[in-house]
């Protein structure tokens, strides 16, 4: 055995303590070793059994044994029964891997400049047998979330993986049965009234993943469950590069719809189609989308909105004096009475008198009234040019909640 991997025979224990207290110290979940002494002994014999392995085997590029790789997967096993989360998995397997590299640095540094050959010799096992020994310890981490996990949490933790560039995802694409698509649309569902726990609506999101073959993931922005609801639907290559920025095809806005008739509630919805590795930018669109499209009550017309319907809002939502002056013009609205929902048909039917009157249960002559009552109260011809710019902005502004 040469100096390098002698070196970091000689360093394995102390190696392997400093990863055990890295662990306690930047991973809360981890946290446990300071006050659990046999948790803190198997990770810390783990850490050691792992290093003595690696030297053992790199110097003549010796595989991992099945028996091995057993061992590693069994590890990720004790983890996820553990209870740790798939975040923390990452952080470990990061971890692990950063002072793994820094302690072959730190054995080359001691032989002064030396050692360049076994260094060649370590890294180019390192590189493929390390690949091998993530690998087991993901398969034993999602062993034992599938049979802890209810399925619509597997989709759960499936959609998140996929949005995050979690490589977990193809291993939870196995034990789901899912295909991993190359592109999906990012349909994020806005009902601020939902109650956190809706437990009662597993069974509705099981029906729509398997009968529309789409992930469902529960989510806020700070990836916590609640709030939003995220719906990724594969989409066939073909049709997510010609698709119009502006379009919506029934394949997305079917299993939505289906979604937001479950909850029963008003929803806003926002949707925005990316390469799968681009996911996490097309969420940000989709809920900054969701969140300036108005509040409806679910009907067959629901359907999600793009930016290009709701252009206009999203970038008056970054500019708080416009959004200010906006809002003042609602304010001399809102006394109306029935002003706001006028507008709303008006411009919902492309300003159609007869279709917009028909809509709202009323005499054409009440509705020209109306629209010359809003130019009084803000000075905008509600037909002109400038009145479509401002005021539909003001009503959809006001639909979407944003000033509740």
């Amino acid at each position: 055995m040469g100096s390098l991997f002698a070196e970091l025979a000689r360093q394995a224990s102390t190696n392997a303590r400093r990863e055990v207290e890295t662990y306690a110290r930047e991973i809360p979940e981890f946290a446990i070793l300071d006050t659990n002494r046999r948790a803190r002994a198997e990770t810390l014999d783990y850490a050691v059994w792992l290093r003595r392995r690696t030297v053992e085997l790199s110097p003549d590029n010796d595989e991992l044994s099945e028996v091995d790789l057993d061992s590693i997967s069994l590890m990720g096993e004790v983890r996820a029964d553990a209870g740790m989360s798939p975040s923390s998995r990452q952080q470990v397997l990061r971890l692990h891997t950063a002072l793994m590299l820094r302690e072959i640095n730190e054995a080359i540094e001691t032989q002064r400049g030396g050692g360049v050959e076994e260094l060649m010799r370590m890294m180019s096992w390192f590189a493929p047998q390390g690949e091998r020994g993530i690998s087991a310890y993901r398969q034993g981490f999602v062993a034992v979330m599938r049979r802890r996990l209810p399925y619509v949490e597997q989709i759960d933790l499936l959609a998140r993986s996929l949005l995050n560039g979690d490589p977990l995802a193809a291993e939870l694409a196995a034990v789901t049965g899912t295909e991993l698509p190359e592109f999906c649309a990012v349909t994020v569902i806005r009902a601020p009234d939902r109650p956190a726990d809706d437990s009662a609506l597993d069974a509705d999101i099981e029906v729509l993943v398997k009968t529309h073959r789409v992930l469902v993931a529960r989510s806020t922005e700070n990836g916590e469950k609640g709030g939003d609801l995220i719906v990724l639907v594969p989409l066939p290559r073909d049709l997510a590069e010609t698709m119009p920025a502006h379009s919506v095809p029934d394949l997305v806005a079917t299993p939505v719809r289906d979604l937001a008739r479950a909850l029963g509630r008003p929803c806003a919805v926002g949707t925005a189609a990316a390469p799968v590795a681009e996911l996490a930018d097309a969420l940000d669109r989709a809920r900054r989308v969701s969140r300036a499209a108005p509040l409806r009550p679910v009907s067959e017309r629901l359907r999600p909105y793009t930016v290009a319907d709701v252009f206009t809002e999203v970038a008056v939502a970054d500019v708080p004096f416009v959004d200010e002056w906006l809002r003042a013009l609602v304010g001399r609205l809102e006394p109306g009475p029935d002003l706001l929902v006028t507008l709303d048909a008006y411009y919902r039917h492309d300003m159609h008198r007869g279709a917009t009157a028909a809509a709202l249960n009323v005499h054409t002559r009440t509705l020209d009234y109306r629209l010359r009552r809003v130019r009084e109260l803000t000075g905008i011809d509600p037909g002109s040019t400038r009145g479509v710019r401002v005021l539909s902005s003001v009503v959809t502004r006001w639909l979407s909640g944003a000033w509740d």
